[in-house]
């Protein structure tokens, strides 16, 4: 069985235009060759420091943003090249919960109407079938039905999420992809929200993309894990495997920035990398990483290390697993 989701070197570059005429002047590099899949009810977590391109890389899968180069294949179909007609059907697939509750919401629709709106735009349900599903889908986030008719002004951060939740599921969709869904949460509304898209993929069988920095929430939430620099993977694996034995020195060095108590930090190395990010606008020759990379080598400021099954299951980006 083909994946649910496949994607062949992605890339996503912004012209950057200057002058009276707005000549192009140069590209930000935001997604740089990405290349991954994700399986029926699985979770890929995408995680990086801000900037590396995670969000761009979902908004791009979704074709709110048109690919650069390389292709998108939903369900065994390619979507690359569909204009907003044909990709028409293919949005109930995929929908997106987005980072941040309180600017996603129209303030001037109550609730019931923000989580309907899909079924009207989709024409998947007539007025009383659709306020029977609205009704459904906020007892199935945790909200009560007498809130339909509340503002989003009237609800918390953690209930607008769960509006927002809502208004993903209402298609009934295969693929959602999460752009840093909680992080503008309190942390224990964080393990409520987490908990609750557990329950919903256990549940529907969703497949999720969950793009985080917060190492801790991808951990618990995720199956697999890829990590991306300055618009490229540099590793993916089983999240056991990359938080327990990371192949990568930029993944070694985000896992050693994670806090943890103090009997647990004993006898743990802190990795502390040189200098900035690149500008995404003149991103370094060879690999990406070589200019903060303590262990970096000659041939790592030429030669672009390709994504590879260093061990199974086990995908690494750097010429030190070179065989």
């Amino acid at each position: 069985m083909s994946p649910l989701l496949e994607v062949r070197q992605l890339k996503k570059h912004f012209p950057i235009h200057k002058g009276v005429f707005s000549r192009v002047s140069g590209y930000v590099h935001a997604v740089d060759g990405v290349s991954f899949q994700i399986e029926r009810g699985e979770t890929l977590g995408l995680v990086g420091e801000s900037g590396c391109g995670k969000s761009t890389v979902g908004r791009t899968l979704l074709k709110l943003l048109e690919p650069t180069a390389g292709r998108i294949i939903v369900d065994g179909e390619d979507i690359t090249d569909l204009g907003s007609t044909r990709m028409f059907p293919y949005r109930r697939k995929m929908q997106m919960i987005h980072q941040d509750p309180y600017a996603s919401l129209n303030p001037r629709m109550t609730a019931g109407d923000i989580v309907g709106e899909p079924l009207i735009i989709h024409a998947a349900a007539g007025r009383r079938e659709r306020h029977e599903r609205v009704a459904a889908l906020f007892e199935r986030v945790g909200l009560r039905q007498e809130l339909m008719t509340s503002y989003p002004h009237e609800f918390s951060g953690g209930q607008r999420q769960r509006i927002g939740i809502a208004r993903a599921l209402g298609l009934e969709p295969e693929l959602i992809i999460g752009d840093e869904p909680v992080s503008a949460l309190d942390v224990s509304i964080q393990a409520q929200i987490i908990n609750l898209l557990m329950n919903l993929q256990d549940e529907y069988r969703l497949s999720y993309l969950f793009v985080a920095h917060d190492l801790a929430v991808v951990e618990h939430i995720s199956h697999r894990v890829a990590v991306m620099y300055l618009g490229r993977l540099v590793e993916i694996a089983a999240k056991t495997s990359l938080f327990e034995m990371p192949l990568h020195p930029y993944t070694r060095a985000l896992l050693s920035a994670v806090p943890v108590a103090k009997a647990r930090a004993r006898g743990r190395k802190r990795m502390i990398l040189a200098g900035d990010v690149p500008s995404p606008i003149k991103p370094p020759s060879g690999c990406h990483f070589h200019t903060r990379c303590p262990l970096a080598m000659s041939r790592c400021r030429h030669e672009e290390p390709a994504l590879r099954e260093v061990q199974p299951g086990h995908w690494a980006a750097c010429h030190l697993h070179d065989r």
